[in-house]
């Protein structure tokens, strides 16, 4: 509850802080002919941006059992799954959160995620393929990243970053278009084609930068991930499992859950700026060099 409270905390922050700027520079930009309804912007950016973001987190674990068809397991149905549970269970314990459902979803590549809104009631799932693919001490080590995942409430933070920088590209891409749309087009009612244009233009350039500070963030929680597994599993077995994942085909996850996999798809040059986890290579030198 303490990371839905800074959620929302945050979040209204940054409202204060943009009412509190655009008051400011009202003055200066009636003078300049803009008239804007603040209020009215912070609202809507409340609502589409923090809340956008804020109903995602609260539906992932539905999401994410109805794009991958994971199967929960209710009741164990022969000893790897007993042994799934066991394992989850005991890490679960050492991490201090509530025990995660435990899923199986079909696809032939190696993976697992967790998702979920709260660290007590979370989702843990892994691939057929990672089941068939990774001795038991590799899997341990999986399960043991992901685990810490959620004990490190990744994926509330994730969506508190994602919601700040929502907001702000809506406010910030409006309040561009209407400059240009005053200033340049000398529009005086109404919103103009000026307007809409540049706030479309600003909307794409502001998300693209925003993505890439989102996708910073999510590779910088794939080490904290990492080292909290080799603290649950070993280090031996963290690292013997990154290195099992480098033979594996790219992940094959819908868009939605992609962040939140063990590992994710390659990429070279500007492209990287938008990859949601670090090449393996570098995070198998991160735990050889016993960093996070």
């Amino acid at each position: 509850m303490f990371r839905i409270g800074l959620f929302l905390a945050t979040n209204l922050g940054i409202l204060l802080v943009l009412s509190l700027t655009l008051n400011l520079l009202e003055p200066w930009l009636a003078a300049q002919g803009v008239y804007m309804n603040t209020g009215f912007w912070l609202v809507f950016a409340a609502i589409f941006g923090m809340g956008g973001s804020f109903v995602s987190l609260a539906l992932s674990k539905w999401m994410a059992k109805r794009y991958t068809g994971a199967r929960v397991i209710q009741r164990p149905a022969n000893e790897l799954e007993a042994w799934l549970l066991d394992t989850v269970r005991r890490q679960a314990k050492q991490a201090g959160i509530g025990m995660p459902e435990v899923a199986i979803y079909d696809a032939p590549e190696i993976n697992a995620f967790a998702t979920g809104m709260k660290r007590d009631d979370a989702l843990v799932a892994v691939s057929s393929g990672l089941l068939r693919g990774m001795s038991r001490d590799e899997a341990e080590a999986v399960l043991a990243h992901e685990v810490s995942h959620v004990a490190n409430g990744d994926m509330v933070t994730l969506a508190l970053v994602q919601g700040v920088l929502n907001t702000f590209v809506i406010v910030l891409s409006r309040l561009i278009g209407t400059l240009v749309d005053r200033v340049v087009f000398r529009n005086e009612r109404g919103h103009g084609i000026g307007f809409w244009v540049t706030m479309i233009v600003a909307e794409i350039f502001l998300g693209i930068l925003a993505s890439i500070i989102v996708m910073w963030f999510s590779r910088y929680r794939e080490y904290r991930a990492d080292a909290g597994g080799a603290a649950l599993a070993g280090r031996h077995k963290m690292i013997a499992a990154l290195q099992r994942l480098k033979g594996n085909p790219e992940s094959q996850l819908p868009d939605q859950l992609e962040a939140f996999g063990i590992s994710g798809r390659k990429a070279l040059g500007i492209k990287r700026l938008f990859m949601s986890h670090p090449p393996l290579d570098e995070r198998i030198a991160a735990l050889q060099a016993g960093g996070c």
